[in-house]
């Protein structure tokens, strides 16, 4: 891809949400202040509700002791939208961009992340759209299968997209997901009868990144290295 901006990419494994919180944001002041690149951090959470900055106090329905015996954890961001759930199965992706100068369009952002998803899917047969306005996020066949929920600082990126594919859809009843009641939440794995590993879901969906914010994707394994003992952790 000649001529296109240079973006690091990570596969990070399983990692918890506030270690995976901490890097974005030393990625995006690096990014910020000339010291690092681009990244894109594509990863899975251990179980855990996550608030964005519109969450509300009864978005969260199970208690303290369900959430403690199902081993959920509870953990507010500072990305748009309201209460999901990420977990084991669900292909996580935060990139770090500038979209400065030529990309400083919040809808266009939303929407080409968007179409890097529905692009993903259609390699599995499942035909997916992008939604709108309280209804953000990707959907085939009325059901929602990925959420997104950004945040923006001088038009420096964070968090991203959750994507399932092959997540425990019951953990969605512990929470009002995105804000809307009785929202059927789908899976890969649901919709295209098939079980993909993780890792490969993320290099199918690297390319249509790509090509749709015009980067050249480059693996850093060396971040990913510097990240395993936080990834070791959640996988225990």
């Amino acid at each position: 891809m000649s001529g296109a901006r240079r973006t690091a990419w990570s596969f990070l494994g399983r990692i918890e949400y506030g270690a995976a919180d901490a890097l974005q944001t030393a990625a995006r002041e690096a990014l910020r202040h000339g010291a690092g690149p681009e990244r894109l951090l594509l990863l899975e959470h251990s179980p855990v509700f996550t608030l964005g900055r519109n969450a509300r106090a009864g978005d969260v329905l199970w208690s303290g002791d369900e959430l403690a015996r199902r081993g959920v954890a509870v953990h507010e961001s500072d990305r748009g939208g309201q209460v999901t759930y990420h977990g084991p199965g669900q292909l996580v992706g935060y990139p770090i961009l500038d979209l400065h100068p030529d990309r400083r369009d919040v809808r266009r952002y939303v929407a080409d992340l968007s179409q890097t998803l529905v692009r993903t899917l259609a390699e599995y047969g499942v035909e997916a759209t992008a939604g709108v306005s309280e209804r953000i996020g990707v959907w085939t066949a009325g059901k929602k299968i990925a959420s997104i929920g950004i945040h923006l600082s001088r038009w420096i990126t964070t968090h991203g997209f959750a994507l399932n594919v092959s997540s425990d859809l019951g953990a969605f009843g512990g929470i009002v997901a995105c804000g809307l009641p009785g929202v059927a939440m789908t899976s890969l794995a649901a919709e295209s009868g098939r079980s993909v590993a993780l890792e490969e879901v993320a290099a199918r969906y690297r390319t249509h990144f790509a090509e749709v914010f015009g980067r050249e994707l480059v693996e850093d394994r060396e971040f990913a290295e510097a990240a395993r003992p936080q990834a070791e952790a959640a996988a225990r």
